[in-house]
């Protein structure tokens, strides 16, 4: 294609989630020729080519500003209202998630804490949450916060601001087993603190939530990659990328081998899962000569297993969405009832549910009769309801190393969005950004945050306008300022670097 006789520049995005759709969303607006390679993620059942970002349900939250811009932009509706939600533990419902929004809005942590409904957790217990909030103000998202906090993890960051023990087991583990995929013993505490603050206590609102009424492939994706087909965006099927083939000298990518295929780039942004890049760099010559991607094979991914059931009659549930935990292994789990969230699902006259499991490893290996078996029993300890229900069909999908795991001491191998290759980019949500969003928000603005880096870089076509997170309320900006200050006194003083930071 040729624009004022000039010809386009190529831009190869590999990976089709919200990173590398966002990259090549931008880059296609900018006139570039852009092909996204889908695939390399075969699993079973289906053998079908899925997103990392298309693995169980995950909600959007209030403060996804780049993601809610983006449907404005599309002109599409894939989301539910806001919506309330729960927790719950073997003993039954724990704690109760109002709308926060529309409530009175009081300066956090306080809206947070007085309006959620604690069913069984006595105050004392509760009032020992407040004191990670100096953990919180010191952890500013920065270089040196992520270093001080990383090598720690969850659950002795809890132990040292004085979590009590119902608390942490109650709502904390669950919470960041949901939220990290992990439980809080292998989680780091930096990872922690950022979800948590984005999350949950930026903002009394940050909390809520709506959900897509139906796959977000379906919903989202398919739409959205629709309208970029007509920009004139190529999408290839089933691509594995085995190697790069780069230029000695300047170190630029020159061309994308794919097994015996090779395609000629300008720019190539990788946007794939942890597992996904490890398998590309045992591979790839080219990248095996690089420290920064050797150090990727120290990292680590999560298994997923979800399950959809249909029963043969309505149970009542009364959120849509629900975290539990509390049962013998170590994994943490969601469920949702699909009458109330998908579109299609609305009117069945029977209730059909899905359950997704983080940090699945225990369960991957069973037979699917087992796990159907076992996904009831913990529903009817959470709803006694499920007890007189039946199952009459199951869809089983098993996704091993396919979520991030960020463990403590994790960050240093984390890859940054600039690459030694000049014309290499990353994105997804383990690529270090100093945005501060998390989840499916973080892999997007990352996507948009590499897109503008091959507009710099082959010096064509305008940045795309980054939403920043919203900033902190007054308070915690005065905290935050009082604590740099005396950090950097702290510093000043001798024997300040004697110790283990």
């Amino acid at each position: 294609t040729h624009v004022n006789g000039r010809q386009n520049k190529k831009v190869l995005v590999v990976g089709s989630g919200w990173a590398g759709l966002g990259a090549a969303h931008h880059l296609c607006k900018q006139g570039f020729d852009v092909t996204v390679l889908e695939g390399g993620y075969e699993f079973e059942p289906r053998k079908v080519s899925l997103s990392p970002d298309d693995f169980g349900i995950r909600g959007f939250w209030y403060p996804y500003r780049n993601i809610f811009d983006l449907v404005d932009e599309l002109g599409i509706k894939p989301f539910t209202n806001w919506t309330r939600s729960a927790q719950y533990s073997g003993e039954g419902l724990e704690v109760e998630f109002p709308v926060f929004q529309g409530l009175p809005q009081l300066p956090t942590p306080f809206g947070t804490f007085f309006y959620t409904q604690f069913v069984r957790l006595p105050l004392v217990d509760q009032l020992t949450s407040l004191p990670l909030m100096a953990a919180v103000v010191d952890f500013d998202n920065t270089d040196t916060a992520w270093r001080k906090y990383d090598p720690i993890t969850a659950r002795e960051l809890l132990k040292q601001f004085g979590c009590s023990e119902r608390l942490y087991r109650d709502v904390f583990d669950p919470l960041l087993q949901v939220g990290l995929f992990a439980p809080t013993e292998q989680c780091s505490a930096a990872a922690t603190l950022g979800m948590l603050y984005y999350f949950i206590l930026a903002h009394q609102k940050d909390f809520d939530l709506v959900w897509c009424r139906g796959t977000v492939k379906e919903n989202f994706f398919e739409p959205w990659m629709d309208s970029m087909r007509n920009q004139g965006c190529k999408f290839l099927e089933a691509r594995r990328v085995t190697d790069f083939i780069f230029n000695e000298e300047t170190g630029c990518i020159l061309e994308v081998a794919c097994g015996k295929e090779s395609l000629k780039a300008d720019a190539v942004i990788l946007t794939v899962g942890i597992s996904t890049l490890q398998e590309i760099i045992q591979n790839s010559a080219a990248l095996r000569t690089r420290d920064e991607f050797l150090k990727v094979l120290n990292l680590d991914s999560i298994d997923l297993l979800t399950v959809k059931l249909r029963l043969d009659r309505k149970v009542n549930i009364p959120y849509a969405s629900n975290v539990s935990s509390g049962f013998d292994d170590s994994s943490g789990w969601t469920f949702f009832d699909l009458n109330m969230i998908y579109d299609k699902h609305k009117d069945d006259p029977v209730t059909v549910i899905q359950a997704d499991f983080y940090h699945a490893n225990e369960l991957l290996p069973l037979k699917d009769e087992h796990i159907v078996a076992k996904v009831m029993s913990r529903l009817s300890k959470c709803v006694k309801d499920f007890e007189n229900a039946t199952v009459i069909d199951k869809e089983i999908g098993r996704f091993p190393k396919s979520l991030t795991h960020f463990s403590p001491g994790s960050y240093k191998y984390m890859m940054r969005g600039s690459t030694f290759f000049p014309n290499l980019f990353m994105a997804g949500d383990w690529i270090i950004t100093r945005h501060g969003s998390w989840s499916q928000e973080k892999s997007y603005v990352t996507g948009l945050e590499a897109a503008n880096r091959v507009v710099d870089y082959l010096e064509e076509g305008t940045f795309a306008k980054i939403i920043p997170v919203e900033e902190d309320e007054p308070h915690i900006q005065v905290l935050r300022s009082l604590n740099r200050s005396l950090n950097e006194i702290r510093g000043q003083l001798p024997w300040s670097n004697y110790f283990i930071q």
